[in-house]
């Protein structure tokens, strides 16, 4: 039977990316050696990183903008500290939208003042915090552009003079933007890129060298970058499947046309919650997340009657969070139109037992 992957990490991958993965690792285009057992200084190993750093610029819109796109390892959680230990001087500003903005302030805190410049913890994270002001004299403003557990997602970035660094681990190539408002962005592989393994971390060359601690080599986005993220041994097989992940996007049309398409299987799914009394949205109208659809089920005695018909139609990983409860929907670009439709006709018919 064909499984509907709603799981929130590591993410569903399109097939035909899986498939060339799985013949790369038993042999890697005709060379008569595996993915994974090549040497990463190898011409064939470094022309895959060359094209996943190129890629990932192209589709950001950030090529010959003076920005660099690094493959690392330690997940977005390094990034939490490697961030601050690169960029924080003397005050840094947060925009706490919930456990991963938490996470990243507790990092950062290990290096200079933060402030805590708005926050959504009133309403357990269920709303993106507005109209709030940024102080002046930031040495930068963290946000977090998607949050998996509670489902929201901002929509409209603050206009400031300050640096903005953003997390986007879990919408990364999932929507247009203007990337080059922001000075770092960093992302985990395995929301919406690749397998778990590396963290793709774009970074404005302009940060380099802006604050005056010693930084270890291997926690310095200016030495990786100078390494063309070769400093150290890769994850290769991480890298390689990012890198065909997005020439699968590429291909597609790239971030506009899978925007188009993540617009039509959020709207199917909250076009449902809306108008079904069983079920009732977690996130504010207007930030939810296009990635993580959040809901909880109003009557509890239906609750094991959709968890049966959710595992008889092949429907994976839908739970909540514990911190939310109820039910997550995520819906990364691999993610197709007819899994939400599957999802969506079993809520359907869930209003009618009610």
């Amino acid at each position: 039977m064909k499984k509907h992957n709603f799981s929130a990490g590591p993410c569903i991958l399109p097939q035909e990316v899986m498939k060339k993965a799985s013949e790369a690792v038993v042999e890697l285009d005709g060379i008569g050696l595996s993915l994974i057992e090549i040497s990463h200084r190898s011409k064939e190993f470094v022309a895959i990183m060359e094209q996943a750093r190129s890629l990932a610029l192209e589709l950001l819109g950030l090529e010959n903008k003076g920005y660099h796109a690094l493959f690392l390892q330690g997940g977005a959680s390094t990034q939490f500290l490697m961030a601050a230990y690169n960029l924080l001087d003397k005050k840094a500003g947060y925009v706490n939208t919930g456990t991963w903005s938490l996470k990243a302030i507790k990092e950062a805190r290990l290096f200079g003042e933060i402030v805590e410049v708005a926050s959504s913890q009133d309403q357990n994270f269920n709303y993106i915090p507005k109209g709030y002001n940024v102080p002046s004299d930031l040495d930068y403003l963290h946000l977090t552009s998607n949050n998996t557990i509670f489902g929201t997602q901002i929509k409209e970035f603050p206009i400031t003079d300050v640096p903005l660094v953003c997390d986007m681990s879990s919408d990364i190539f999932s929507r247009q933007l203007d990337f080059s408002q922001f000075d770092l962005i960093y992302a985990g592989a395995q929301k919406n890129m690749g397998p778990a393994g590396t963290t793709l971390v774009v970074v404005k060359e302009e940060m380099f060298d802006t604050v005056s601690r010693q930084i270890p080599s291997m926690l310095s986005y200016k030495v990786h970058a100078g390494k063309d993220s070769m400093f150290n041994t890769p994850p290769v097989f991480a890298v390689y499947v990012s890198m065909l992940t997005m020439q699968w996007l590429k291909d597609l049309g790239g971030i506009a046309a899978i925007e188009e398409i993540n617009e039509k299987k959020a709207n199917l799914i909250y076009s449902e919650i809306e108008l079904n009394p069983v079920f009732s949205g977690f996130a504010a109208k207007e930030d939810r997340s296009n990635m993580n659809a959040t809901f909880n089920i109003t009557d509890e005695t239906l609750k094991e009657l959709f968890d049966e018909k959710c595992k008889e139609a092949g429907i994976n990983g839908i739970s909540g969070h514990r911190s939310v409860g109820g039910y997550r929907a995520s819906m990364y670009n691999a993610m197709s139109l007819e899994s939400v439709g599957v999802l969506v006709d079993i809520m359907s018919e869930l209003e009618k037992k009610g």
